[in-house]
């Protein structure tokens, strides 16, 4: 009877630490509305610096470009689906891995949809897949790093908040949410790879694929910056 108390008493601190913490990330997001100005999506985001079009194909260069998205996103989506050719242990992480290369290949039909025709309207059929592929893999870092239930709570809180930081951006034209959810693994990864121990070998690459995102990331501000003062 006592071990059943216990067992109830800790269920239901662990369920008051997880209120805590979706309480203080609210806190956060509002705190980061209220200090932050609004970002629009300019039209000049759409203009492209080759914009020619070859056989009847709109920016031509620019969706024809997109095809190794597809190619990688099917060919690791077959693979995840057989999680023993990448060696993954844990079922959470399949689930994660076949999500990150399904949302690869939403980024190869998104991004030529998008390229085709560029404007507001079709610029979240570009950002939502991509979104994805980021929440997708940084909960399969979760699974390894700390464990399945953990791993998979956040892959479907993420893709809540995917939809509703895609849904603001649409409705208000504000794209602060949905950088703001870009840039969170790149920030978060570092931390966690320091906190948490690796399961596999070669886990610098999670340290190198966030440093990257986040010169990607700076560099293409820049341009866009670029882009409002010559364009």
């Amino acid at each position: 009877m006592g071990w059943m108390e216990n067992k109830e008493v800790e269920i239901i601190g662990k369920g008051k630490k997880r209120s805590q913490k979706w309480v203080l990330g609210l806190l956060f997001w509002v705190l980061l509305m209220f200090a932050t100005p609004k970002i629009p999506l300019s039209h000049k985001h759409h203009l492209f610096a080759d914009m020619r079009n070859f056989l009847g194909v709109p920016n031509t260069l620019n969706v024809i470009t997109i095809f190794p998205f597809l190619v990688v996103g099917v060919v690791g989506f077959v693979l995840s689906i057989r999680g023993s050719f990448f060696n993954i242990s844990l079922r959470g992480e399949v689930w994660g891995w076949v999500m990150f290369y399904g949302g690869i290949m939403g980024v190869a039909f998104g991004s030529a949809y998008y390229h085709l025709k560029p404007d507001d309207s079709r610029f979240m059929w570009d950002t939502l897949p991509m979104m994805i592929a980021y929440s997708s893999l940084f909960s399969s870092f979760v699974v390894e790093r700390v464990g399945k239930r953990v791993g998979l709570s956040c892959l479907f809180g993420l893709l809540v908040v995917i939809l509703l930081s895609t849904a603001y951006a649409r409705i208000f034209n504000d794209l602060r949410l949905c950088m703001m959810f870009q840039l969170i693994p790149c920030i978060a990864i570092p931390g966690m790879t320091f906190l948490y121990p690796p399961k596999y070998t070669h886990s610098i690459y999670w340290l190198w694929a966030a440093a990257l995102t986040l010169v990607f990331k700076s560099l293409l501000s820049d341009g866009l910056k670029l882009a409002e003062e010559f364009g």
